[in-house]
């Protein structure tokens, strides 16, 4: 009778530590899929946050691109004109677009209301000269009489002097530098407008040269550069291009 107790007690131990080794089993798998479950989740958090830096960095990289604005300068000589001038002013307005005026001061002196306008639209105003003459062929004395009776009217019609000064035909006496506190602008860009009354073929002269930072040289005297002035424009500003005075592209 005690051995078949005995028996039975191994049979019933025997049973009982293989059903525990079961439950261990079992437990051990679901760990095992659950420890598999959390890692995958982990692995496309991580995913997810890489996809996220990524895309951010790609707007932050867009912003930047969409900031970096390439520039250009419009520059007019010669003026006020009375026919043109004020038709130039008003396509620069419509296009939001601000210049640089290099003027005559004996048109100046004709014109007042022009050159009161073109301050009044916020566009920079330099001397050219009083009466559009090779300065360097004038003594000192008379290529500063130019200057300064030209900055003096500028002055009475403005209330600002002229930082800024273009010479006729780009013709400077460099002993002058002394004498003014103006800085000489001359262009990159000149594509002759004065030579030529068809504003297609004026505007493709400046197209097929012009670069970013570049100062492009027009005059407001005829209405084929005018009409060239705003069709550069508005090929310009569709490739990107904004347009600034001298002074901001001088200063940058």
């Amino acid at each position: 009778m005690r051995q078949k107790s005995n028996g039975k007690q191994q049979f019933i131990i025997k049973r009982a530590a293989g059903f525990l080794l079961l439950i261990f089993a079992f437990t051990g798998i679901i760990g095992i899929c659950v420890g598999k479950k959390d890692n995958r989740i982990r692995a496309d958090s991580g995913m997810e946050t890489e996809r996220m830096a990524e895309e951010n960095t790609k707007a932050a990289s867009g912003k930047i691109k969409e900031e970096e604005v390439k520039k250009v300068a419009l520059t007019f000589d010669d003026g006020p004109n009375p026919d043109h001038t004020e038709t130039l002013l008003e396509g620069l307005k419509e296009r939001n677009v601000k210049a640089t005026f290099f003027l005559l001061g004996a048109e100046c002196e004709k014109y007042p209301e022009i050159v009161k306008k073109i301050h009044a639209d916020g566009h920079l105003i330099g001397v050219h000269s009083y009466e559009h003459v090779n300065l360097s062929n004038l003594t000192d004395q008379a290529a500063m009489e130019q200057v300064d009776k030209t900055d003096q009217i500028i002055f009475g019609l403005t209330g600002e002097h002229a930082q800024y000064i273009r010479p006729p035909y780009g013709c400077w006496k460099c002993n002058l530098d002394y004498e003014t506190k103006m800085i000489e602008v001359l262009w990159d860009v000149d594509p002759l407008d004065w030579k030529t009354d068809n504003s297609s073929v004026i505007a493709k002269r400046v197209m097929d040269k012009v670069q970013e930072n570049d100062i492009i040289l027009l005059h407001d005297a005829s209405e084929s550069s005018v009409n060239a002035a705003l069709l550069i424009i508005d090929e310009l500003q569709g490739e990107g291009y904004s347009f600034v005075t001298v002074e901001e592209l001088i200063l940058e």
